[in-house]
């Protein structure tokens, strides 16, 4: 295993492992059916080739979000959010502005509102009671967002026909992303090897995952990933970025302001 995969008190025995080598290059999606394991009720993890997932069942699960900018506090870390928060899971909620705490789309939380203003990204996301998906050059935000305790807006991936909405580039980095497959789940998904984003979403759309819709919630060092539960400790941080960070040699995860978890049963 690479040095970037850190287990503590237990192994993720049963799922396929892949390492990424010190030059970024990427494993490739197993051929194999993705085995899940259950971490908690409505929550399982899967792992082929370079790609981590956690899978969601909204309904069974409790899905949060923790704010630097609602709690007063500083940036933390993905594992650091876990502990203060309680989540058995938890992932980057997007990108973030350079104030280190508004998302670069809207969000709000309650009557938190940590970026007010909409802006150009074609993907939002809102969670509780319940989930939706939107893609905003086809419905507009307008006030049944209101009924949702969540609502979050991305770079749009995937758009709801499946389609992939990016061109090739020879721009990769590594991958944090939010998706949502035919049967109503959320899918959160890591990949530490670096894709550009055109390739990224031929990977998904061809795994057995049956995603619909996904968003870019943060690319490169600050991409991040902690699952604490079923005896399973683990902080995956991403590095390589290009024109950012040209390696693999991060080690830690970073510091960010906003994540998106899975409040622990435990």
């Amino acid at each position: 295993m690479g040095l970037w995969l850190t287990l503590g008190r237990a192994s993720l025995a049963g799922l396929p492992l892949m390492a990424v080598g010190g030059d970024g290059t990427r494993g490739a999606p197993a051929a194999t059916p993705i085995q899940w394991r259950a971490i908690q009720p409505g929550v399982e993890i899967g792992v082929t080739g370079s790609l981590h997932i956690v899978r969601v069942d909204p309904v069974r699960a409790r899905v949060r979000v923790a704010l630097a900018s609602e709690s007063g506090g500083a940036p933390k870390t993905a594992a650091e959010w876990s502990r203060s928060s309680r989540f058995a899971v938890a992932i980057n909620l997007g990108m973030f502005q350079s104030d280190g705490r508004s998302n670069v789309g809207y969000l709000r939380h309650g009557t938190h509102a940590n970026n007010p203003r909409w802006n150009g990204y074609r993907s939002a996301l809102a969670i509780g009671p319940g989930m939706r998906w939107l893609d905003l050059d086809q419905t507009k935000p307008g006030v049944e967002l209101n009924r949702y305790s969540i609502v979050v807006q991305n770079l749009r991936l995937i758009a709801g026909n499946r389609r992939n909405v990016w061109a090739q580039s020879s721009r990769r980095w590594s991958e944090a992303a939010v998706a949502k497959d035919a049967s109503g789940r959320l899918l959160f998904l890591f990949s530490r090897a670096p894709y550009s984003m055109h390739d990224f979403n031929d990977m998904i759309l061809a795994l057995p995952l049956d995603i619909t819709q996904a968003m870019h919630v943060e690319g490169g060092p600050e991409a991040s990933l902690s699952i604490h539960a079923a005896g399973i400790d683990l902080d995956l941080c991403g590095s390589f970025e290009t024109g950012f960070r040209g390696d693999d040699s991060n080690r830690q995860q970073w510091p960010i302001p906003n994540v998106l978890g899975i409040l622990s049963e435990h």
